[in-house]
């Protein structure tokens, strides 16, 4: 009796080593890959120009800003009969319109 158990259990300590050795060596191979990868990455990050945050407006302030030269726009055609005076009206609303936002909206501490 006591030599079956102790068969049995060097058969599940044998079938308990072949399923730690599988785990490891898949534990390996996952690692290996994510080695890989993250050298992969690196060399391609280090052959791509760093990308740099362009937009310093959030999305409702830009939104907030074309809909206010729309505004501006129309206001003066409807209320504006003479031509010359719409189109210059319309330069000086586009021309001081990055002035007026830098004022309004910048967020240095300057």
């Amino acid at each position: 009796m006591s030599k079956e158990r102790a068969r049995r259990r060097a058969a599940r300590e044998a079938e308990s080593a072949r399923r730690i050795a599988a785990t490891d060596a898949r534990n390996a191979q996952r690692n290996a890959a994510r080695r890989r990868a993250d050298r992969r990455r690196a060399a391609v990050r280090g052959l791509l120009p760093r990308r740099q945050r362009w937009t310093r407006r959030t999305r409702g302030q830009r939104a907030t800003t074309v809909l206010v030269l729309l505004a501006v726009g129309v206001l003066t055609y409807l209320l504006v009969d003479d031509w010359s005076l719409r189109i210059a009206v319309a330069l000086v609303a586009l021309l001081a319109t990055p002035a007026v936002v830098t004022m309004i909206l910048d967020r240095s501490t300057r």
